[in-house]
């Protein structure tokens, strides 16, 4: 055998072992299930030292209405929407760096109180948004979570920001 198909055969061997320890580092990450619960997320999650973690930056909502004022919840919508547009927007990210909504492991979230529901967070609404994505037939994986109301964000229609970290297998 010549030198050349030496080397091809070597690096061929090579990527496909890169692959199959990158399949097992995915198959590896554990997710723990909160004992006797359904609520979707996770107690807690591990992840092997083989993967490569991705931190995001936090997303916020895009505009629904490019009439309303900028600073409205008209231009942006409800917890439930704004919640919608934050997830949209955090898959095209993952996607562009070849990872999905599976590949979270951990997400921060932080909700300014609605003043339409006198000040409160709207849990109910986000959750409404965050089931679309996490704990679904077709997207099972969750990731382990924290919600926590903020006094407010950068813009004051924003009522939600999310930060995800997510698993390269």
């Amino acid at each position: 055998m010549n030198k050349l198909m030496q080397n091809v055969l070597t690096g061929a061997a090579l990527t496909g072992a890169l692959l199959a320890t990158q399949a097992n580092a995915a198959d590896a990450v554990i997710r723990h299930k909160i004992p006797n619960s359904s609520f979707p997320i996770a107690l807690a999650v591990e992840v092997p030292a083989t993967a490569t973690v991705v931190n995001l930056s936090g997303s916020v909502p895009v505009t629904i209405d490019a009439k309303a004022p900028a600073d409205s919840l008209a231009a942006y919508g409800d917890t439930e929407a704004q919640t919608v547009s934050v997830f949209k927007t955090i898959d095209k990210t993952l996607q562009s760096l070849g990872l999905n909504m599976g590949d979270v492991v951990k997400m921060q979230v932080f909700l300014v109180g609605d003043p339409t529901k006198g000040g409160k967070m709207d849990f109910a609404g986000f959750m409404k948004g965050y089931g679309q994505f996490f704990g679904t037939e077709a997207q099972p994986k969750l990731p382990a979570r924290s919600v926590m109301q903020v006094a407010g964000l950068v813009n004051p229609a924003w009522l939600v920001e999310i930060e995800v970290t997510a698993v390269r297998p």
